[in-house]
């Protein structure tokens, strides 16, 4: 195998994790989602508890690392490492995080 086979290879499995991760996160997000209408501006507030919650917080530091994300405070920094990893996931209109949760 080559260098950049390798190189390569590993860039793959970095992006299959990150999708993956995203995914989980999203999976995490739409457990937890209630049927409380989104405020005026298009937020959504989803109550995530222990443990899931330190799961997230936990994936949400590493992506904000990762994306090189900042903010005024550590919730506005996961919040962008949340956005980016939404977009990661392919969030859209036809996102089943959209949908309520079973």
């Amino acid at each position: 195998m080559t260098t950049e086979t390798l190189a390569s290879e590993r860039f793959e499995r970095a992006a299959m994790l990150g999708v993956a991760m995203a995914e989980e996160t999203r999976r995490l997000l739409r457990s937890h989602l209630s049927s409380t209408a989104p405020d005026a501006d298009g937020t959504v507030l989803v109550d995530v508890p222990y443990p899931d919650s330190a799961v997230l917080e936990a994936v949400l530091d590493v992506a904000a690392d990762c994306f090189g994300e900042r903010g005024g405070s550590v919730e506005e920094t996961r919040q962008a490492a949340l956005d980016s990893l939404l977009q990661l996931a392919g969030f859209d209109s036809r996102s089943q995080l959209n949908r309520q949760a079973s």
